[in-house]
């Protein structure tokens, strides 16, 4: 998922907004710590490395994010903002509601396996309690609420299924397939036996 065109925020303690090269900078940063953490977890890439490959001094990296942390919960944050804008834009396109649906919990899927060092790595200094984690956590159940809601209301999705047991599902997915690595295209089966599960459900006794 990618900050691009997406504003960045102020540095921490100072009002005025980025520049723009600034803005590219700090897009860039987020870009490709996401990409180093997917790639070698991220308690195991140095902030030294994700500078050179987004192709800025360790100085600029530093003036953006002071800690690992500070990293951390943006890159965190900016991958929920993703699946957030994801969500709106499939809730204002011309996709049927289930359609719209299954394609937001493919997005989910894709960032619940590449989610896990980050988490990880958040529960060991902020805390499952977190405010950031709660926070983020309620923009993704959401996103999902809206979105079945709109199925559900044309009928394309079973009356009592529940935004968070399909995010429980979703998350299952990824556990379950990360450790299967060589069947590639287990996930979408798994995935695809959710929504087959959410069609609505004839009458008892038909």
């Amino acid at each position: 998922m990618s900050t691009a065109g997406v504003p960045a925020p102020a540095v921490a303690g100072d009002p005025r907004p980025m520049r723009a090269d600034a803005q590219r900078n700090y897009a860039r940063l987020l870009s490709t710590a996401m990409a180093a953490f997917s790639e070698h977890g991220a308690d195991d890439t140095s902030l030294e490395e994700i500078a050179r490959r987004a192709g800025v001094g360790i100085g600029t990296l530093y003036r953006h994010f002071p800690t690992r942390q500070a990293l951390l919960e943006a890159v965190y944050r900016d991958q929920v903002e993703a699946l957030r804008a994801r969500a709106d834009e499939l809730t204002g396109s011309d996709d049927a509601p289930g359609a719209a649906l299954a394609a937001w919990l493919r997005a989910l899927m894709a960032f619940s396996s590449t989610k896990q060092s980050l988490t990880s790595a958040l529960l060991a200094t902020v805390g499952k309690e977190s405010d950031l984690l709660s926070a983020c956590s309620k923009v993704i159940c959401d996103a999902a609420d809206t979105l079945l809601k709109h199925a559900q209301q044309v009928g394309e999705v079973r009356a009592d299924a529940d935004a968070r047991d399909l995010i429980r599902l979703v998350h299952a997915v990824t556990i379950a397939t990360q450790r299967a690595p060589t069947d590639p295209g287990q996930s979408e089966r798994l995935l695809g036996l959710i929504l087959d599960g959410l069609r609505p459900q004839p009458p008892a006794g038909m």
